[in-house]
């Protein structure tokens, strides 16, 4: 994989950048402004060097052409940000836009609207790509959170334009993750948690493999559990979870990795901050209640392989996390990874959400920008955004 160390003399070029600009708002103004922070230093070395720079996201899941998915407050934020003269093309592609592209001075900055404004984005569509390519003399890839999809952006473009590499947060993620797997300081801890396990049974498998303990919690515990012949009451648990946590059980006989699950838990009679909450010495929930998070000595027994590992990875919460009475599992597991003192790598999403609302997100090695890339890397599927830019 290339990196803009592999670039040559920029001076003058336009580098079409591929950035994750996809950050919540709320009534139109950026909440957290993290994924932004996260492309500055790819965007300070390319300006750094003279290149002309445009950049290229998507936000949200725009239907048509919502006005209130616009990136214009991702623009307005970046100039603030970078002190850069920033424009927001009127659209993705097209004459007017290249017109724009080609006007840039060294140093300035070009944002396109929303890529998924154009249908033909998420279908790689061949001329949506032609005309991006249009857009570049070079072409940079710095979104890893979007790196697992074939889209016009991140792969159709970029087999089209010669010159192209990393950024300096694709690279950092793809070289951080792989070495998770290659070559990690032992004792390798997974702690894996969210809610369904068809959608990590992948990684699960791979972690039984290479990791010294699995740490499963969260709504994903539950096909476990029930598969092991406990009841789980109106836990959540889907019929298709139930084979895929079977089949990694039995996996786990015959692994290197233990498999460890959930000893209590914390129940409620329904989902919500003021339901009846019970503490639970066990696994079997009674019908009609709902385990929502671990309980206290599981908290404790994970909390401790943590602190004893010499590399983390963490991806899921333990629990409803967002709802404070059922948000202890997951703070004893996060304090847990911001004072390991081994290596430790948090795969984004709700675990990165977790880190935030705790205030713990810069006591931790690495979190991933990426939750689905994270995963797929690690299971050893190919990221089609990587692959393009070999």
């Amino acid at each position: 994989m290339r990196t803009l160390d592999d670039l040559g003399d920029l001076e003058g070029k336009r580098v079409l950048v591929r950035v994750d600009f996809n950050v919540p708002l709320e009534e139109g103004h950026i909440a957290d402004d993290s994924r932004i922070r996260a492309a500055l230093p790819t965007i300070r070395d390319l300006r750094e060097r003279g290149a002309r720079v445009v950049l290229a996201s998507h936000l949200g899941r725009p239907q048509d052409r919502e006005p209130e998915l616009s990136l214009r407050p991702v623009a307005d934020r970046l100039a603030e940000l970078t002190g850069a003269d920033v424009t927001l093309a009127p659209g993705v592609a097209g004459p007017e836009v290249e017109a724009l592209a080609q006007n840039l001075q060294p140093g300035d900055v070009l944002v396109l609207e929303n890529v998924r404004y154009e249908p033909g984005e998420t279908r790689d569509d061949p001329e949506l790509a032609e005309a991006l390519a249009r857009l570049a003399d070079v072409y940079v890839n710095d979104a890893f959170g979007a790196a697992h999809r074939a889209h016009a952006s991140t792969e159709g473009v970029a087999r089209r334009v010669p010159d192209r590499a990393a950024g300096r947060l694709l690279q950092r993620e793809v070289e951080t993750l792989s070495g998770l797997l290659a070559d990690p300081d032992r004792p390798l801890v997974a702690v894996l948690g969210g809610a369904k396990v068809t959608d990590k049974i992948g990684v699960i498998e791979r972690f039984l493999e290479v990791a010294d303990a699995i740490l499963v919690a969260g709504a994903m515990a539950f096909p476990f559990l029930k598969a092991q012949g406990h009841s789980i009451g109106a836990s959540r648990c889907q019929e298709e979870d139930l084979e895929p946590a079977r089949r990694a059980l039995e996996l786990a006989e015959r692994a290197r990795s233990r498999l460890e699950l959930p000893s209590d838990l914390v129940i409620a009679d329904r989902f919500g901050a003021d339901a009846e909450r019970r503490e639970l010495d066990g696994v079997d929930v009674p019908a009609g209640w709902m385990g929502l998070d671990v309980g206290s000595r599981t908290a404790a027994a994970y909390a401790g392989e943590v602190r004893g590992a010499g590399t983390v990875f963490w991806n899921g919460p333990l629990g409803a996390f967002e709802l404070e009475p059922f948000a202890a599992g997951t703070r004893a597991l996060a304090e847990a990874v911001a004072a390991a003192p081994g290596t430790t790598i948090v795969g984004g999403g709700d675990s990165a959400a977790a880190l935030t609302a705790f205030g713990l997100a810069d006591r931790v090695t690495h979190v991933s920008t990426g939750g689905g890339a994270a995963l797929d890397l690690l299971e050893g599927r190919p990221l089609p955004g990587v692959e393009a830019l070999a």
